[in-house]
């Protein structure tokens, strides 16, 4: 591990022991809940509005992503956006996405995207385990990327940025 890895890592084991627990609603004493958007049909019947694979995702400085579970259409195309809503710029705290083909091994991948500061932490060994990525973004910045999934089935997404594979992580459901 090179020195500048080494210094992001302990910058990020830092702040983490600051910040460790995150918001909690206080309500359930739990995670928040996620907002639901609802319209009504026939006679007050609410069912949820979905809008048709545009995906919105948002990463923080606390090292978690908003959700651990996106849902889209296969053969349809994905429009996803990754917002980074931190301030901590990406060289101590950037997040990426990184939609994997189905069966990459996660932590194989992870460990190869260690070595790939070059490239934003995206392996060019690994391209073929890669469906789509994002940029690696830095506090306040976004990225949205376009792209298809034909096949019906469970994709793992993660942060591939060192370190954060092991919490921001979460699936992408193609029905």
């Amino acid at each position: 591990m090179n020195t500048t890895n080494k210094f992001s890592l302990l910058i990020l084991m830092g702040f983490l022991t600051i910040t460790s627990c995150g918001k909690k609603d206080p309500a359930t004493g739990g995670e928040p809940a996620d907002p639901i958007e609802t319209t009504t049909e026939g006679e007050g019947v609410a069912a949820p509005v979905a809008v048709e694979n545009v995906l919105v995702i948002e990463g923080n400085d606390q090292m978690q992503f908003n959700t651990k579970e996106l849902r889209a259409v296969a053969g349809k195309p994905i429009t996803l956006t990754l917002k980074h809503v931190g301030k901590i710029p990406k060289e101590a705290m950037g997040h990426n996405l990184v939609i994997l083909q189905e069966g990459t091994d996660e932590s194989a991948f992870a460990v190869k995207a260690n070595e790939a500061k070059a490239t934003d932490y995206i392996p060019e060994s690994e391209k073929a385990s890669i469906i789509a990525h994002t940029k690696l973004l830095g506090g306040g910045e976004e990225d949205t990327i376009e792209f298809t999934i034909d096949k019906k089935g469970t994709y793992n997404f993660i942060c591939s940025f060192p370190g954060h594979v092991a919490i921001m992580k979460g699936v992408l459901i193609v029905e």
